[in-house]
């Protein structure tokens, strides 16, 4: 019980925060004499956290969707499909967002 609460979202996430409050506080003191940042937060870190952000929005839609077919089978074939509408619709901003994040500033 204590193993599934430590990997719980909130958990996880609370960590992100923490992890990117640690890294952008200590950039302003990491410069060297040039004026170039030695930690370098650039598009890579956004290209992390969007793909972070669409396999999680696409396995809790598979997961919910996997429930209700199995609740009721009569319906699966409307679940399945409004899945997949769903899924496409999280992959195409996810791609989006990848186009955004490597583009040089």
């Amino acid at each position: 019980m204590m193993i599934r609460s430590l990997f719980s979202t909130r958990s996880l996430v609370t960590v992100a925060a923490v992890a990117v409050a640690f890294f952008c506080a200590d950039v302003a003191s990491a410069q060297e004499v040039t004026g170039r940042s030695l930690i370098d937060l650039t598009s890579y870190f956004g290209v992390g956290l969007v793909v972070i952000g669409a396999a999680l929005g696409i396995s809790r839609l598979a997961a919910a969707a996997y429930e209700g077919m199995s609740r009721q089978p009569e319906v699966a074939g409307s679940i399945q499909t409004a899945m997949i509408i769903a899924a496409a619709l999280i992959e195409g901003f996810t791609f989006y967002a990848l186009f955004i994040c490597s583009q040089k500033a």
